[in-house]
């Protein structure tokens, strides 16, 4: 009866008393042994490779280093060697501009002491010309009168000088013409130079130049009567200086001044006053006139078209006097 009663070894109560220890399987084992086996010949290949690699990489990288010089070293003599040739140029180019700025700044300021208080402006321009300007070839007829004392509209007063001419009232501008130096030429293309000191009225025409007789016969036989002609504004080389006369009856209540012997046409005449520099009021008989005083026996300050300017020291009123100055526009 004990014996019926013993429990099966294979029985579900025995297998739960006595666990049985855990087993691999004979298939894990193999795989197990084949992926060691792997990993042990892919060990060997690489730890190969890594022996043969430093003598196999150098030779590949002596071998390629060697075209990459080459390649760099062919292009430059043929591409980038013209390249850095060129780049420098533009250097000295553009420093050489900078010697002639210098150069020609330095040529103004030596010029600067023989004009006076501004600076020389650029030769040919002329900023406050009215209508007759420096480079401009103007046409229209010459004439000639009978120029007596020679002195005229300008009232410059008697002269021996006989090369002169009056200019057209058009062209005359409000005495804006007076003491300027012309070239006439003539179709035959003799020239001559005159000065401005007369005002030829109407109906004289724009452009047309009434000359001295002495003046006229130069370009044509006075029997000619009238020619066509050219002529162009001049600035010439003058040896004598600028002087300044106040009219007849000036008095520190009331003045009229002028400027006479000027190189360039005179474009202003101002005075110094209280208040500082005062631009007088041109007439037509080439006075600059100070109605209520302002500025009479003061010091006066002189402006040429091409804007240059020149400041005379106080002068005492001595009417219908001329007053020498050591000053005289530059040329141009």
């Amino acid at each position: 009866m004990a014996s019926s009663h013993r429990p099966r070894k294979d029985s579900p109560v025995a297998s739960r008393s006595r666990p049985r220890p855990h087993r691999r399987s004979p298939g894990k084992r193999r795989t197990a042994l084949v992926s060691a086996a792997l990993v042990a010949a892919v060990a060997v290949a690489v730890s190969l490779l890594m022996a043969l690699r430093p003598d196999g990489e150098s030779e590949a990288v002596g071998s390629a280093a060697t075209p990459v010089t080459d390649s760099r070293s062919q292009p430059s003599p043929s591409t980038p060697g013209p390249t850095p040739t060129p780049k420098p140029k533009p250097k000295p180019e553009k420093a050489t501009p900078k010697p002639s700025r210098t150069a020609s700044a330095t040529t103004a300021s030596k010029s600067a002491p023989s004009a006076t208080t501004t600076p020389r402006p650029a030769s040919g321009s002329a900023p406050l010309a009215g209508r007759i300007r420096p480079g401009v070839e103007y046409q229209g007829l010459a004439t000639f009168y009978d120029t007596s004392n020679g002195d005229g509209a300008c009232l410059y007063g008697p002269t021996d000088d006989v090369m002169t001419a009056a200019m057209n009232h058009t062209d005359y501008e409000t005495s804006k013409a007076c003491g300027a130096y012309v070239q006439v030429r003539a179709a035959n293309g003799t020239s001559i130079t005159v000065r401005v000191t007369n005002e030829c009225p109407l109906p004289c025409a724009p452009g047309q130049l009434d000359l001295s007789p002495q003046a006229f016969a130069k370009l044509a036989a006075p029997s000619a009567g009238r020619i066509p002609v050219t002529w162009r504004l001049l600035s010439p080389a003058v040896s004598d200086k600028i002087s300044v006369r106040y009219k007849t009856g000036s008095s520190p209540y009331w003045c009229a001044v002028q400027a006479v012997g000027h190189r360039n046409p005179l474009a202003r005449l101002e005075v110094e006053t209280a208040g500082g520099w005062r631009q007088l009021q041109r007439t037509e008989y080439n006075y600059f006139l100070s109605e209520q005083g302002e500025g009479c026996g003061a010091a006066i300050r002189l402006t040429d078209i091409y804007g240059e300017t020149l400041t005379v020291d106080a002068l005492t009123i001595r009417p219908d006097v001329l007053q020498p100055t050591r000053l005289q526009f530059a040329g141009h």
